[in-house]
């Protein structure tokens, strides 16, 4: 009896994570339809609820948000709008901090996570999984050899973490992608993937 609902938890537990979040994120999307005129709506137009179509309008206010963003007068009328929202007690420093991370993450600038590493970490026996940022040029030249700035963040939560700047010789490069190693620390290692076999043996190879 306990292997069959252990069996039977291990189909329906990520099913029903993955349907709710999905449910969660097209009944968020289909809000945006509410912005439409009330005879617009397709509640009112259609004889039935249709789930999913916000995702159509969301959409395209997205792409139309990025050509707009994409000439001179969008990029002028968002600065000023930018500029006064940031002047908002409260409000401003939430933005700021939000602003920043999107910006590092889905900016093509290079500064989001390049490459994965293993760093030593919590302590010299101890390897940890990392992503290579960027490091600011003031901090750079104060270095005397080459340094790389590290984001190891924790478990199951990669949202959070410590930034750090590392040696570059006591690095090692993983040949591993951004995507499988957020699943791996989110998985807390249980998804194993070749990459992670990889990782191991890297780790458990001394450095020179």
């Amino acid at each position: 009896m306990k292997k069959y609902l252990i069996t039977g938890l291990l189909v329906w537990v990520p099913l029903g994570v993955t349907l709710w979040v999905l449910n969660l994120a097209i009944g968020t999307m289909d809000q945006t339809l509410l912005l439409l005129p009330a005879p617009w709506q397709p509640d009112n137009l259609l004889p039935i609820h249709i789930p999913g179509l916000g995702i159509i309008l969301t959409l395209g206010i997205v792409l139309l948000t990025g050509a707009l963003m994409r000439n001179v007068f969008g990029k002028r009328l968002w600065e000023v709008w930018e500029h006064a929202m940031l002047r908002v007690p409260i409000v401003g420093p939430i933005y700021k901090g939000v602003k920043q991370v999107s910006d590092t993450l889905l900016s093509g600038s290079g500064n989001s996570f390049r490459k994965v590493l293993l760093v030593r970490y919590p302590h010299p026996n101890a390897w940890s999984l990392a992503f290579q940022t960027g490091v600011p040029g003031v901090v750079k030249r104060q270095f005397d050899e080459e340094y790389v700035a590290v984001f190891i963040p924790t478990t199951p939560s990669p949202v959070n973490g410590f930034y750090f700047y590392v040696r570059k010789a006591d690095v090692i490069e993983l040949d591993m992608s951004v995507d499988v190693a957020l699943r791996t620390i989110v998985s807390m290692g249980v998804v194993t993937t070749p990459e992670q076999a990889q990782a191991i043996a890297l780790a458990e190879k001394p450095l020179p």
